[in-house]
């Protein structure tokens, strides 16, 4: 292959590397005269390169010119050439900024002069879409997709050879230590310089000793936020092209991962674990050795230290290029995430996200017990399991020692906790930060005197008040007590087998670890994402003790197992959603001992887990449970209460198990009672599943074809949406004698409604209320055609909305018939139909009705109880006040991010709908999914809703306080900044 030049850079060999001085004016005659092109050329920033945008006179832009630092010989530019052009036919669903070629197919490409040095100049194909560079948060699937992409590169330049990639770049991780030598001086504040340098030491340390293990090949080595294209119009942003072939070499080719990892650290609220799905992505296109899995990480961290000192370099030598100059706080920042947690501890971390197990070897049975005499031990469970983190104890400061208190008191010799297992006892209510909740050790209350003594021989490496370090073979042991006791041994003297180091006295607790002897110190307590990372620089001291060590029980993948067995059309919210087992008031917790507030559980008004529900049902569960045709009370006073809240002439109670039932049994009683079997429903709404209640539903994202296949009995009319329907605003007064006409048409054919169904607050479009009037009208002209109003209360009844109980005396109206559920249960299954007696009596005529668990006496007891705390801890009150306090928040939201289109909603049954453009009102779709993801890391949990499914739900149990929804409001706020959406 004939190749014009073949001189290639050694940065060692050059003093600095300025971008060429090229004048806009100069890149528009060069790209015409040498390049065949004519057009206006636009700057464009760069490291070391000069490059334009390149565009003809009516706008559109025609190529990129790139000029090539001077440093770079023209057979180095050929092979980057070469090399997009092979990834582009290799894959063609990537797009790649490849030569554009002249007539006969010669490549757009020539020497010529720039500051009196010869430059290699070419137009390059534009790839429309814009980069993922800047400070917007990168979700997980984007994450993944810059991985597999890294990959497919990696793949593709596997076997490719080029003289063009004989280079010494300062970008190769092979020269890293030589380029932070010789660059570190160029930080200037010593502190950030001594950082730079001790951490690429030890990274250095680590690569060097595998790097014989380490393949090499041609690599692009800059797949970073700048030169990863997005895909044009994708949300969230998705990575489809490729750019800048610069730096182009033969290097490790696990570096081509490890350059794309830093480049994902500095954006908004991304830390170590989350670049974790690249590492997966990459490893399932092109697999990773286990030297290049042990070598990953502190390849980021020399590419971070590099960045950092050659940002700096750049800066200083050429202070008149904004774009590096620009960079230097983010490069900071990618040396910040990159140095976060030990090296070893993200090692571990890489190493298991590419399927190398990590564990730690295990513990041989010592000499002598470490605890003379004592070998009884109660384990102390503090996991999500455990009836010691009953009725919110979890979140008393105390509970672990007041739980272990009481096991001394009831007889046990000694406590302890697992090992490495989470504890919901360390979890905070609120936080947007996962907790430490792993444990890397033991804890141990000792109910009567105990002497630690050394298992093994082994020599003292620190004593002192509270605290012993004791060098056992490999590993160190490390026993923490009271600072009141002081052991009788020294630092730095060897002790025998059984040699006493501590005499604790009874009531004492005693916190033991086990750690490897070259770790990096192992906090007691590390947070569930990294666990996989610390774990293994530790191991399980229960042998010491006498036990056996702890095997985790190994269930599968629970996910996966579910799957297996469980119909997929149930679905479950999130793609890697966490494990809830536990739920307290307003929050949800997951068994790695995360808290997430609760958002959407409008299941559960009183929270979860309710004290007074959860005594009820065991009382009566110990009496008795049965169906409603035995006679017992609390039938019959929980149907009269029922009553007692609707009003006249709404006095006779049908009880079901959930709101589809109700639903399903209120239009059989609207079509028997009436004689007249079709159904007028609203369109945009969701019902149920049963098979009236989902012929009658039209929601679209329950059922794409909803109303395609509407059975014939099934008539609808237009969803009476003020903020997104046909008529808006004021203008929504037109809802109802459109549908009064539609009511009055099907009369007409002869086909009378025999009931107009509706929710009184539309559920399905974000709680948007119906317009003032609407539900008099509607339920007038079908009564005049002899039809009957039936009113689904399921979500907005019971006190939800606040300033009404119902969500009918909103409009001031009173159906025929009510359909409720959900609230009445607070989480126990459990529905009603309440209407008029004659209408009920009508039934009879077509069979009877029975339900076996709906009027149970645990379902009646449960239906009471709710009742009572409803009213007794004043929670439509509550809703009314945080409510209206939460709504002022989330509209306030709309004056920070153009991405919020409108707050709807009353009480706690509110919704946020999101909107690319406020006039257009277009959904943002898929916006709105990614936020919930991002709140999920934020700790909340909340969901889309909506036909569009462009609405947050916000329909959280009725205790929710003004904490956690200024909490909710706060992460909101965050998310969407860090997602872009700020104004």
């Amino acid at each position: 292959m004939p190749h014009s030049e073949h001189r290639t850079v050694d940065f060692f060999a050059e003093d600095a590397l300025p971008v060429p001085v090229v004048t806009p004016a100069e890149a528009e005659l060069l790209a015409a005269r040498q390049l065949g092109v004519a057009g206006r050329v636009e700057p464009l920033g760069s490291q070391q390169d000069a490059n334009f945008l390149l565009q003809g006179g009516n706008g559109d832009i025609l190529a990129v010119l790139k000029i090539a630092n001077p440093a770079f010989g023209a057979v180095e530019v050929e092979a980057q050439d070469a090399a997009a052009d092979l990834i582009a036919a290799a894959h063609p669903e990537l797009r790649v900024a490849t030569v554009l070629r002249g007539p006969g197919g010669a490549p757009r490409r020539a020497v010529v002069e720039a500051g009196g040095r010869s430059v290699t100049a070419r137009l390059l194909r534009h790839l429309p879409g814009g980069t993922l560079s800047g400070p917007r948060h990168l979700s997980a699937p984007t994450v993944a997709a810059m991985g597999e992409i890294a990959g497919k590169v990696s793949t593709t330049l596997r076997d490719f050879r080029h003289p063009g990639l004989d280079r010494v770049l300062q970008w190769d991780p092979r020269h890293a230590d030589r380029v932070v030598a010789r660059l570190a001086g160029h930080v200037t504040e010593a502190d950030r310089r001594d950082a730079v340098l001790a951490a690429a030491q030890e990274a250095w340390e680590r690569v060097a000793a595998v790097a014989a293990e380490l393949p090499l090949q041609a690599v692009h080595l800059d797949l970073t936020d700048d030169n990863l294209i997005r895909r044009p119009g994708s949300r969230p942003p998705m990575p489809d092209g490729i750019i800048d072939f610069g730096d182009l070499t033969t290097s490790w080719a696990v570096g081509e991962l490890a350059v794309s990892l830093s480049s994902m650290l500095h954006h908004d609220g991304v830390e170590p674990h989350q670049v974790l799905p690249a590492v997966r992505a990459f490893h399932a296109v092109r697999p990773l050795s286990a030297a290049e899995a042990g070598a990953l990480w502190p390849l980021v961290v020399l590419r971070a230290a590099v960045l950092v000192v050659s940002g700096r370099q750049q800066a200083a030598v050429d202070a008149d290029n904004a774009y590096a100059t620009a960079a230097l706080d983010r490069e900071w920042r990618v040396f910040e995430q990159a140095t976060r947690l030990p090296l070893a501890v993200m090692t571990n971390l890489v190493r298991d996200a590419a399927g190398f197990a990590c564990r730690p070897a295990p513990v041989a049975a010592p000499t002598h017990q470490l605890l003379r005499g004592l070998d009884e031990f109660t384990v102390l469970d503090l996991s999500t399991d455990a009836d010691a983190m009953n009725g919110g104890a979890w979140l008393d400061a105390g509970a672990e020692d007041r739980a272990a208190t009481a096991a001394l008191a009831g007889g046990a010799a000694a406590v302890r906790t697992p090992y490495g297992a989470a504890r919901l006892s360390r979890t905070p209510a609120l936080s947007t930060d996962s907790p430490a909740t792993v444990s890397t050790g033991v804890d141990l209350w000792l109910g009567r005197i105990a002497v630690a003594q050394a298992p093994d021989a082994g020599r003292v490496l620190a004593a002192g008040p509270g605290r012993i370090e004791l060098a056992v073979g490999q590993r160190v042991l490390t026993l923490a007590f009271a600072a009141d006791v002081h052991p009788p041994v020294t630092a730095g003297t060897e002790v025998d087998a059984g040699a006493e180091l501590v005499r604790l006295p009874a009531g004492a607790a005693l916190h033991l670890a086990l750690s490897d002897a070259d770790s990096p110190a192992v906090p007691p307590l590390v947070r569930p994402e990294y666990a996989a990372g610390w774990l293994p620089l530790t191991a399980d001291p229960a042998p010491l003790l006498g036990l056996a060590t702890e095997q985790a029980a190994d269930g599968g993948d629970l996910l996966e197992r579910r799957g297996a067995v469980f119909a997929t059309v149930q679905g479950h919210y999130y793609a890697a959603p966490p494990r809830i087992e536990r739920g307290w008031r307003h929050h949800l917790l997951s068994t790695d001992g995360r808290s997430y507030l609760d958002i959407v559980n409008n299941v559960t008004p009183l929270g979860h887990a309710h004290p007074g529900v959860e005594r009820a049902v065991a009382r009566q569960l110990r009496r008795l449970n049965t169906n409603s045709r035995f006679h017992y009370a609390s039938v019959v006073e929980f149907t009269e209460r029922l009553a007692a809240l609707l009003p006249d002439p709404l006095d006779t109670v049908f009880l079901v198990n959930s709101g589809s039932e109700a639903v399903d049994l209120g239009l059989r009683l609207a079509i028997g009672a009436t004689g007249q079997p079709d159904v007028m429903a609203l369109r945009e709404a969701y019902h149920g599943w049963t098979y009236a209640s989902d012929a009658v539903s039209t929601s679209l994202q329950d059922n794409p074809n909803a109303l395609a296949t509407r059975p014939s009995w099934v008539h609808t009319v237009d969803s009476p949406n003020s903020y997104r329907g046909r008529h808006r605003g004021a203008d929504a007064a037109r809802y109802a004698p459109e549908a009064v006409a539609a009511i009055d048409a099907l009369a007409a054919e002869g086909r009378p409604a025999g009931a107009f169904v509706s929710e009184t607050f539309y559920g399905n479009a974000g709680g948007v209320a119906l317009p003032d009037g609407y539900l008099a009208e509607v339920y007038a002209a079908v009564r005049r055609h002899g039809g009957l109003a039936v009113a689904d209360e399921v979500q907005a009844g019971y006190g939800r909305l606040g300033h009404w109980f119902w969500g009918f005396e909103q409009q001031q109206v009173v159906p025929d018939i009510v359909c409720v559920a959900k609230a009445m249960g607070n989480g126990h299954p459990l529905g009603a139909v309440v209407t008029t007696r004659e209408i009920a009596e009508r039934y009879r005529e077509q069979g009877y009705f029975f339900s076996s668990t709906g009027g149970s006496p645990v379902s009646s007891v449960v239906g009471l109880t709710v009742l009572d705390a409803l009213r007794d801890e004043d929670l439509q009150g509550n809703a009314v006040r945080v409510g209206g306090h939460l709504k002022l928040r989330l509209q306030a939201l709309a004056e920070r991010h153009a991405v919020v289109g409108a707050v709807h909603g009353s009480g706690l049954y509110l919704g946020l709908e999101l909107v690319r453009d406020r006039g257009t009102l277009e959904p943002a779709t898929e916006e709105t999914a990614e936020l919930c993801d991002r709140m999920l890391d934020l700790g909340v949990v909340v969901q889309p809703t909506g036909d569009h499914l462009n609405i947050l739900k916000i329909k959280p149990p009725l205790c929710l306080d003004t904490a956690a929804a200024d909490f909710f409001a706060d992460a909101l706020d965050l998310a969407l900044t860090q997602l872009g959406h700020a104004d």
